[in-house]
């Protein structure tokens, strides 16, 4: 299969092409269309750009090795990001077991994840990057348990019922998670946005 056949795959036939074929270049496809919007999820929920990197690496390795696991019951974007998830759960309590959790600014890699100002105004983006770092500060102040489905929800525009699949609740326990996340979320910006 040549490459504009696979770019006009979607996620579920190109699994399948990986599946069955062992096509490399299906696999670096894959790669290629979830990298930056894991790395934006995870970020958001460790608040670590190395181990964030880490978890989204372990996440195409364990989609590689374990490919055959997934069937199409499921969106493959719900597979994919139900592995990061618990990878993210498993650095987050170790982590949390050795009491290291900090709060990093973003590295010099992590320009597309800036809040993007167009007026090229010093005052604007300094005040830009101050919002950010004040949402992703908020963010880690937020339990896990209202984070998860309130950055999958916000921040990777995810449905309820896709959040429902990759964290395993049900879609009206989804909805009154994001409420209580995004009410102390609101809560904690309050200065921040008064204008």
């Amino acid at each position: 299969m040549n490459e504009n056949d696979l770019n006009n795959l979607s996620d579920e036939e190109l699994i399948l092409e990986f599946q069955q074929t062992n096509n490399e270049r299906a696999f670096n496809l894959i790669v290629k269309r979830f990298k930056n919007p894991l790395i934006n999820y995870v970020y958001r929920f460790l608040g670590d750009y190395d181990s964030c990197v880490d978890v989204v690496q372990d996440t195409f390795v364990k989609v590689y090795r374990y490919k055959d696991r997934y069937t199409d019951v499921a969106k493959f974007s719900t597979w994919i990001y139900t592995i990061a998830t618990n990878l993210a759960k498993t650095e987050y309590q170790r982590r949390k077991r050795l009491k290291t959790f900090s709060i990093s600014g973003f590295g010099d890699e992590e320009n597309n994840y800036e809040i993007k100002d167009n007026t090229f105004r010093p005052d604007k983006s300094v005040d830009s990057l101050y919002k950010e770092e004040q949402i992703q500060r908020a963010l880690l102040k937020v339990k896990v348990v209202y984070r998860e489905p309130v950055i999958l929800r916000d921040i990777q525009g995810m449905s309820y019922e896709e959040i429902a699949d990759i964290l395993n609740i049900e879609v009206g326990t989804v909805k009154s998670r994001i409420n209580r996340g995004r009410k102390r979320l609101q809560k904690l910006l309050k200065n921040v946005y008064k204008d």
